[in-house]
């Protein structure tokens, strides 16, 4: 069982991240949507969509959307939104889901680079380009590599969330952010990892021409500002060359 597996789909990973913002989404999909001019009867794809907050704000603009998730308990959660032109499922990433039938996927808030090696990235990409009709367009929200990778700090942090005190430190090897997790619940001790690859924007370059795809643009910021080496997000903008 590779990591995500495990921690996404425990209750202390939803207590750890429940602060995550819905206000935030909902901005940058109300900049967003409107940049990619999207016919309104377009049909979306949000590709690790955790909860469902990109694509509930993805839908409140009129659009009708799929979403998936490895994690069962979050798309439990996610489920609790759906109405007629909002569906949620479990689906794996890496595996085709649907053929030539969306006009534009989304893979937000770095859903992306959970694996040991590249080939999870490649049937990633294999797989939204199969999903997506001739010149469907692809939105990946990620980390700016550089920024993070400068400025990591390796010192220990301590959050705690209903009673529990989580200790949680970062390093980085073989060109990943390793994210230790560790914690006491009920006389239990327990450990989880995350990591994500620092795919910079050539990474991202590379493994897009491979699979099918062009960049058209970039952006550093959920305001869609110009992509710098200083910015905090790396947002790319790519169409299936197909």
């Amino acid at each position: 069982m590779e990591w995500f597996e495990s921690w996404f789909n425990t209750p202390y990973y939803h207590a750890l991240y429940a602060s995550r913002s819905t206000n935030e989404a909902s901005h940058f999909i109300q900049k967003l949507i409107p940049f990619l001019a999207l016919k309104k009867n377009a049909k979306m794809l949000d590709v690790a969509c955790g909860k469902g907050r990109h694509a509930y704000n993805i839908h409140q603009m009129g659009y009708d959307v799929c979403a998936f998730d490895l994690s069962v308990e979050s798309i439990a959660e996610a489920k609790k939104l759906e109405e007629p032109g909002l569906q949620f499922f479990v689906h794996d990433m890496r595996h085709l889901f649907y053929t030539n039938y969306f006009d534009c996927a989304f893979n937000l808030f770095t859903s992306f680079g959970y694996f040991n090696n590249e080939r999870g990235n490649i049937n990633t990409l294999n797989a939204i380009h199969a999903a997506l009709k001739p010149k469907g367009k692809l939105v990946i929200d990620f980390l700016n590599a550089v920024k993070v990778e400068r400025g990591l700090s390796l010192s220990p942090e301590y959050k705690e969330v209903d009673g529990i005190t989580y200790l949680l430190q970062k390093k980085i090897i073989d060109k990943k952010i390793i994210k230790e997790i560790r914690f006491s619940d009920k006389g239990r001790d327990f450990f989880y990892t995350e990591q994500v690859q620092l795919l910079t924007l050539f990474d991202f370059e590379r493994l897009l021409q491979q699979c099918g795809f062009n960049i058209l643009s970039t952006f550093g910021s959920y305001n869609l500002e110009p992509f710098t080496l200083e910015s905090d997000r790396l947002i790319i903008f790519a169409e299936k060359a197909q």
